[in-house]
């Protein structure tokens, strides 16, 4: 059985009642809701990110900025606030489900919800009032059979492989969901990459290098910068997508070397 909060069956009742469209929950600003229920004063970036309507974001922020405690706010109140929905996190291995999982549970007992799974699912959480989170394995042939999903994460997204992105975005198409890529770069390739350089304008980009993080000290990362070495650096701390992350060659110094006139002779 579980214990609901007063505010949680209100909320609910003014949000399905017939005035619906001017009497609103009081805690439908997700950035407010983390900050009073979940216990998460969030920075601007991420405030923006809370509350943010945009169906396609993507993350590009330094290791440590809180990416995973970001959506996982995100995702808890929105399984907390819209009755019967889906929410799915991918990540590129079970441990780092499982880590995102356990944030998001930690989040639900703060809203004094003891933790249940669907009885589908290994990584699940199932809220009183029917929605679910579900972790997902990095396994493209066992993802499938989710539909209708109300917002999809993809933690760690630069180490997906585009195999099981491509198996994941369908399962978008019923609901009309929210997708959100999250991630520090791994080189100039695959999904995470070509959304970040190429996506077009109704895809929102939060970009957070660890000089901005208030959370990192200055001297972490002069000690960072003398260990790693300035392109992984670069990559991990400042957001940079260095190198292909695969392969011989640069991409830049391919496509430094392609002649855009040799097109014209193609037929």
């Amino acid at each position: 059985m579980y214990d609901v909060p007063l505010t949680y069956v209100e909320g609910f009742r003014r949000a399905g009642s017939e005035d619906s469209k001017t009497e609103t929950p009081a805690f439908l600003d997700a950035a407010e809701f983390a900050k009073a229920r979940l216990g998460f004063d969030a920075d601007e970036p991420q405030r923006e990110m809370l509350r943010s309507k945009t169906r396609r974001g993507i993350l590009n922020c330094t290791r440590q900025w809180g990416k995973s405690t970001v959506a996982a706010a995100k995702a808890v109140h929105r399984a907390y606030t819209v009755a019967k929905c889906t929410v799915i996190v991918a990540s590129p291995g079970d441990r780092q489900s499982g880590e995102w999982m356990r944030k998001a549970e930690g989040m639900l007992e703060c809203l004094d919800i003891r933790a249940r799974g669907d009885g589908y699912n290994k990584l699940s959480l199932l809220l009183p009032n029917g929605s679910r989170i579900v972790g997902l394995p990095a396994s493209e042939p066992k993802v499938r059979g989710f539909s209708a999903l109300s917002m999809l994460v993809i933690d760690e997204a630069a180490r997906v492989e585009d195999e099981l992105y491509r198996a994941l975005r369908p399962m978008l198409a019923v609901g009309d969901g929210d997708l959100w890529l999250m991630s520090t770069p791994c080189g100039k390739r695959g999904f995470f990459y070509e959304t970040w350089e190429h996506a077009g304008p109704e895809w929102l980009r939060v970009k957070v290098p660890a000089t901005e993080c208030p959370r990192i000290s200055r001297e972490f990362l002069e000690e960072q910068r003398s260990v790693m070495g300035l392109e992984s650096f670069g990559q991990e701390h400042m957001c940079e997508f260095t190198g292909s992350g695969m392969g011989v060659f640069d991409r830049d110094l391919v496509e430094a070397a392609l002649d855009e006139s040799l097109s014209e002779l193609v037929v």
